[in-house]
């Protein structure tokens, strides 16, 4: 589902509307919204990429401690001290220090190793995915933006166009070539075009408020130079090209697959190796112990630590496996979405020619006489609805970009490297 389903943020809107009303103009420095290329450029800076690093990184931290050695123990003890006649104090103690090092000769060390840097990779990758939404984000809220700004500028005319109409109805009506009746209908025209024009000014400012906020901007932006609902979106990649989620997904899996060798080296015994040195305090002489220790896995075989780790590698393939029937949908309806966007923006395009020549035309035969005032309205009501759906036909086809963007891993009008 695209991003750009539209919400109604009315409510919202008018908040944002009032709250910036109530601000001084003196202390309220408005500015032009950076482009989208400068606000992707920007992209690391944003929380949700922020987030997406530093697993990234702390996972890149375990693979590295995943290769420390185990610490070595040192023990102190004294023997024959502390006891009764000839052995109270510690006239007589003899004293033992242990140095004792654990060793991973089963394998244990490799195996953490390898199922730390398995999960090293697939955290980078879902930072790269972190990434790759926080920019779909992004272009969403933008293009929203640029959206409301347009619908404002839409209303407006449309409001300078429905008055223009109604001062020549009423000149009509003056002359008695229209009923008072015309007269009544485009004035309530106008206070209909005018509470429109009100309502897209709460959309512009709650979305230029939301677009300021999401891109970290220290001031609200009230224009937008840079336009991203008329730039063409790149081609698509080929079908070949294995999605970002699907790239996660078996990350996931080979690093469920590493956990289950793990699990299986912890059930092998513990080798330790130690060596000893025993001062002996009436003799004055001391000796030395080597020795080695191993554990019996008798009643802990880690049997329920495998069974755990193997059904979780189930589960990682079992989502891969989904992930990648969901991932080749949604590639498909994506493209396709693309494709029908740009052939609807096109033909939205061509109908707004059409219907502003018409309103030409409505408005040249009205004025002599020949055109009704109902045909005028018509041909007006025309021209604004092809204006708002050449905006609908543009976001719709930012919103396919970004659906197909985030199935490949990039920004949304970025070409994949």
């Amino acid at each position: 589902m695209s991003i750009l389903t539209r919400r109604s943020p009315r409510a919202a809107g008018l908040v944002v509307a009032v709250l910036l009303g109530l601000i001084p103009a003196a202390q309220v420095a408005a500015q032009a919204a950076p482009s989208y290329d400068t606000l992707l450029e920007r992209l690391d800076q944003l929380p949700g990429a922020r987030v997406g690093a530093a697993l990234a990184e702390a996972a890149d931290a375990r693979a590295d401690q995943a290769r420390a050695l185990p610490n070595p123990s040192l023990s102190w003890s004294a023997e024959n001290a502390w006891g009764t006649g000839s052995y109270g104090g510690m006239g007589r103690a003899d004293t033992v220090l242990t140095l004792s090092q654990p060793l991973e000769v089963w394998g244990q060390r490799g195996a953490r190793v390898r199922a730390a840097r398995a999960e090293a990779q697939a955290a980078a990758l879902r930072g790269s995915q972190s990434r790759s939404d926080v920019a779909s984000q992004l272009a969403a809220i933008y293009a929203q933006a640029e959206s409301a700004l347009r619908r404002y500028t839409l209303a407006d005319e449309a409001l300078t166009l429905t008055r223009d109409d109604a001062a020549a109805v009423t000149a009509m009506v003056k002359h008695g070539r229209e009923p008072q009746l015309r007269a009544v209908q485009a004035q309530s025209e106008v206070a209909n075009a005018s509470a429109a024009l009100d309502e897209a000014q709460a959309f512009r400012d709650a979305a230029l408020a939301r677009l300021a906020g999401a891109a970290l901007l220290d001031a609200p932006v009230q224009t937008i130079d840079d336009s991203l609902l008329d730039r063409a979106p790149p081609t698509p990649r080929g079908a070949t090209d294995v999605a970002l989620a699907v790239r996660v997904a078996e990350a996931e899996v080979d690093a469920a697959g590493r956990l289950v060798d793990v699990e299986r080296k912890r059930a092998l015994p513990d080798l330790s190796v130690t060596a000893a040195q025993t001062r002996f305090r009436e003799d004055r002489e001391q000796a030395y112990t080597l020795g080695v220790s191993l554990s019996i896995p008798l009643f802990d075989r880690n049997r329920g630590g495998i069974r755990a780790a193997s059904a979780e590698q189930r589960a990682a393939e079992a989502r891969l496996d989904q992930q990648r029937r969901d991932s080749e949908a949604e590639r498909l309806s994506a493209v396709a979405g693309l494709k029908a966007a740009g052939s609807r923006t096109r033909a939205a395009d061509e109908s707004v020619v059409a219907a502003e020549e018409a309103y030409r035309l409505a408005r040249v035969g009205f004025d002599a006489g020949r055109i009704s005032q109902l045909e005028l309205r018509s041909t007006r009501s025309a021209l604004i609805a092809a204006r708002g759906t050449a905006v609908d036909a543009r976001l719709s086809r930012v919103g396919a970009e970004i659906d197909l963007a985030r199935l490949e891993g990039r920004a949304p009008f970025v070409e994949a490297r």
